[in-house]
């Protein structure tokens, strides 16, 4: 069975609003400055990183997620490369490169979901 996917002009502006938070969230990690996460992430935001592999580690509420994107992103001698943010009214693809502080690379991608402004899922995937 197919899917469609109709965008009007509701998911139009939810999508406007989708791509600002992602600005805001990519942003975190590109100037390594966590401080704008305490009002994007919900307090019921579930993350699921992508360590230790094969299925990664569940984080639930808040704390836990703002703990673990604030040590990701003010890890000294990293850098994430964004490569594409695809939006579509609540939900985001971020395709990424992550460079190690000892120059190794890997790439990933994020599947989020923003509800009433705010990181409410983040489910993250590595490649190999």
């Amino acid at each position: 069975m197919t899917q469609e996917l109709i965008m009007d002009a509701a998911a139009s502006d939810l999508s406007r609003q989708t791509a600002e938070i992602m600005r805001r969230y990519n942003d975190v990690f590109q100037r390594h400055d966590p401080s704008a996460l305490a009002e994007l992430v919900a307090e019921d935001c579930v993350i699921e990183n992508t360590v230790p592999a094969p299925d990664g580690a569940r984080h639930a509420g808040k704390a836990a997620c703002v703990g673990l994107w604030t040590a990701i992103a003010t890890q000294a001698g990293t850098r994430f490369d964004i490569e594409e943010t695809f939006i579509a009214g609540e939900r985001a693809t971020i395709r990424w490169r992550y460079f190690m502080a000892d120059g190794n690379s890997l790439r990933g991608v994020n599947l989020m979901r923003v509800a009433d402004g705010r990181i409410v899922e983040a489910m993250g995937y590595v490649k190999g």
